[in-house]
């Protein structure tokens, strides 16, 4: 099974790299004994992130999550990187390829499946849902000091 590369890391940072998109076929999400998801990674907990976490799957043609969740307090983006097939929330079905974003509430009922004829790639970031005020978008310094190379 494929593992997670650390490449470096510092008092204020962390870098992680999971490979190449096309080989997250490589990796297994175990679950517990009965449930593996093939092609899924989590990175969060590698890079030692304490706000949010997230995850890369890839889904081959004719796959799917085949199951629906929900969350109790997270919210979640979903990205998806190559491919087409569909997202379903609360029984709406939406089509999705390279390029679309989905953003799920927790209590929203979610699946995702690839109907088409190449790889579905996705990247999921989760986080705590209502927590994003307006002060946070001014979050960012902008510092008065050159960017060395």
């Amino acid at each position: 099974m494929k593992q997670i590369e650390k490449i470096a890391s510092a008092e204020n940072f962390s870098a992680i790299n999971v490979g190449k998109l096309g080989e997250l076929g490589e990796y297994v999400l175990e679950l517990g004994p009965e449930v593996k998801i093939p092609g899924k990674v989590f990175g969060g907990a590698a890079l030692g992130a304490t706000g949010a976490d997230f995850s890369f799957q890839i889904f081959q043609p004719g796959t799917e999550t085949g199951f629906l969740h929900t969350h109790k307090q997270h919210e979640e983006l979903y990205f998806f990187l190559g491919g087409e097939g569909e997202f379903q929330v609360d029984g709406q079905i939406i089509p999705v390829k390279e390029g679309s974003v989905v953003r799920v509430a927790p209590d929203g009922r979610r699946s995702v499946r690839n109907n088409g004829a190449s790889p579905l790639i996705m990247l999921c970031v989760q986080y705590r849902g209502a927590t994003f005020t307006a002060e946070d978008a001014a979050d960012g310094v902008i510092l008065g000091e050159p960017v060395k190379w």
